[in-house]
């Protein structure tokens, strides 16, 4: 038995007509319709055609589901009469009905919806909904959204399903079978597509960004839309990325197709990619179609933060519409407009930090209407709900960077979220943190190009002794690194750098150094990673240009267990590399009489060197060789 036809032999009374089927809707039911891009939009069609031809065959009819990207109309006014639409997450065909009052929204984590069907909270009497076509055993997949339809079918009074044959055969647990399903109507028709945004520059900076904190061997979680697609784009070089995920996007297939995904590291449903719906092209759909190495689980097993948690190495990565200088983070509203919904991001961001060396991410662009509205804001609009709270977020990436937030205090978490913020909306943040006591009331900020955080200038390099560096310019929020790299300086190598046994290094003195002109002087970090993959500063170099723009002072120091390994002289060559691009001729440096190493890297250093001794102090004049480029400039050639 392999036919529909053969089906509707054995089974002819769940073939009946069209209009016999939606009989069985009655007055007051809860009408559940299938899910974004599985939606059955013929049955909806048919839905409207029925009302409109018995115009009084039920009223009061409440209209749930998740989203919809196809038709709605019976979230219109026309409807009002016959169907109240409430959704558990608002689409842009029903977030102006839904604003305007003619339609509902649920908040609720769309992990505990399944719950509210088994445990009759929110009652089913009828399920509309979209399948593939039965097997010969008789099963049906519900294709690309299982989500929560599975539980709808589970607990509805009766189905009503539209098997297409253009469905998808998805795996896992997606199928039900013909003897759950009250009636069929077979129409086949294109499933619905998905086509995110264009791709942006800014979206690709923001992919760049957390491809850098996404390592190999990662199990990774991403959301819908442009920003996502860009950050998947920007994984095409890692190597056995798992996927454990809500929504599962052509970007992420791209990346199976590439072998970039193989689930081979993860500790749950190893060689398997899960996810719960899809929202792509039919190229994706056709990818899923009879593909074992891809299953489709209901929404309360891949959005259980417990099941999420089991994954090591988890990584969510969300968006959203707004994030205050504390952490709180609204998605699902502006102010006190509904704009999408609590959804599922709030349970991985929660599953991510409850896993073994899980992070979560949130990567949003930094404005909004063209440039004029700050996402980054000093608090909440009034109005927004808090999808995310304080604790959830780990990381915030905008075009302007990286922001890590975990185990930070208000003041430092504010000063992490200004430096990623839109320029033009940094000095109103500081001064509106000022005012709410979450920052320094003296604190400094470079405005305008001056203060630009020169991102193109970081760089990698390994030392003569073969140790990795990262090489980057300070940043305005680096006091706390600063202060412990002096403090962890001994009382010798305090003093042949400073001329000063002083340890005590106030904030008022740390942010002059690490508030700086990038235009007027340098500061570069020789940074290796520590524990937990936290930065630790090994080495600092800096030069402060002088008014005749023709030379610098220059001085670097080492940490103690970290010299003689090579990183002066990487410290001294990079300086020398940017001096010179910025049209410098030489440097001029003071060294204590008695500092032979730091006179050995400077003699080191290529340079056309003068030398005069002073009161125990070496002055040297180092013009740089016009035919010899520094170490350097030549590896960046």
């Amino acid at each position: 038995m392999n036919t529909l036809d053969d089906w509707r032999k054995k089974f002819p009374d769940k073939f009946a007509p069209e209009e016999t089927a939606f009989q069985c809707i009655h007055r007051g039911d809860t009408i559940f319709i299938g899910s974004a891009c599985a939606e059955p939009q013929y049955l909806v069609q048919g839905l409207i055609r029925y009302v409109q031809s018995n115009p009084k065959a039920f009223f009061d009819a409440e209209v749930l589901g998740i989203r919809t990207l196809g038709v709605a109309p019976y979230a219109t006014e026309k409807f009002k009469e016959n169907f109240r639409h409430n959704s558990f997450f608002i689409g842009d065909n029903t977030r102006e009905a839904v604003n305007a009052g003619v339609a509902d929204y649920t908040p609720v984590f769309l992990s505990e919806v399944p719950d509210l069907f088994y445990r009759g909270l929110d009652r089913i009497d009828v399920a509309l909904i979209q399948t593939s076509a039965p097997d010969r055993h008789g099963y049906m997949s519900l294709g690309v959204s299982v989500d929560i339809v599975k539980a709808a079918v589970e607990m509805a009074g009766c189905v009503i399903a539209q098997v297409n044959g253009r469905m998808p055969r998805v795996h896992g647990n997606a199928f039900i079978h013909i003897e759950q399903v009250d009636n069929i109507v077979p129409y086949d028709e294109p499933i619905l597509e998905y086509h995110p945004g264009a791709d942006t520059e800014i979206a690709q900076l923001i992919g760049k960004y957390v491809a850098r904190l996404i390592e190999d061997g990662d199990t990774i979680q991403v959301g819908y839309g442009g920003i996502p697609n860009a950050i998947l784009a920007n994984l095409a070089d890692k190597k056995h990325l798992g996927i454990h995920t809500e929504l599962l996007s052509d970007g992420i297939v791209e990346l199976i197709k590439r072998g970039v995904i193989d689930n081979s590291r993860k500790k749950i449903n190893r060689g398997k990619t899960v996810a719960t719906f899809c929202m792509g092209t039919r190229d994706t759909y056709d990818f899923l179609d009879d593909n074992p190495s891809i299953e489709f689980r209901p929404i309360d097993y891949t959005n259980n933060p417990l099941v999420i948690a089991q994954h090591e190495n988890m990584v969510a990565i969300n968006s959203a519409l707004e994030i205050d200088l504390t952490g709180q983070v609204t998605a699902e509203s502006i102010g006190r407009v509904f704009h999408s919904g609590v959804g599922g991001q709030a349970d991985f961001m929660r599953g991510a930090v409850l896993a073994r060396g899980g992070k979560s991410i949130l990567a949003i662009q930094s404005t909004a209407l063209k440039d004029t509205v700050s996402r980054i804001v000093p608090m909440l609009s009034q109005g927004a709900g808090a999808t995310l709270i304080r604790g959830d977020v780990h990381y915030v990436v905008t075009e302007y960077g990286i922001a890590y937030l975990h185990g930070k205090n208000i003041r430092e978490r504010a000063m992490e979220l200004i430096a990623v913020a839109h320029p033009k909306f940094r000095l109103w943040l500081v001064e509106e943190a000022k005012k709410a006591g979450f920052i320094y009331a003296d604190q400094m900020i470079m405005p305008g190009e001056k203060g630009r955080y020169p991102e193109e200038l970081e760089t990698y390099r390994k030392t003569k002794s073969g140790m990795d560096l990262f090489l980057r310019p300070i940043k305005m929020t680096d006091e706390h690194e600063l202060k412990e790299f002096v403090h962890g300086l001994s009382d010798r190598s305090l003093y042949t750098r400073f001329i000063s046994k002083r340890r005590d290094l106030p904030h008022e003195r740390l942010q002059e150094l690490v508030v700086i002109d990038y235009t007027q002087e340098m500061a570069i970090v020789a940074v290796v990673d520590g524990e937990e993959g936290k930065e630790t500063f090994v080495g600092v170099g800096r030069y402060y240009i002088y008014p005749d723009r023709q030379s610098a002072e220059v001085a670097f120091a080492v940490r103690d267990d970290y010299q003689k390994k090579g990183i002066g002289q990487e410290l001294l060559s990079y300086l020398t590399y940017l001096a010179r691009r910025q049209g410098l001729l030489g440097f001029t440096a003071d060294v204590l009489a008695g500092n032979e190493p730091m006179l050995h890297v400077f003699e080191k250093g290529g340079f056309e060197m003068q030398k005069r001794t002073s009161a125990g102090l070496v002055e040297l004049k180092m013009t740089f060789k016009q035919e010899t480029l520094p170490r350097s400039q030549k590896l960046q050639q």
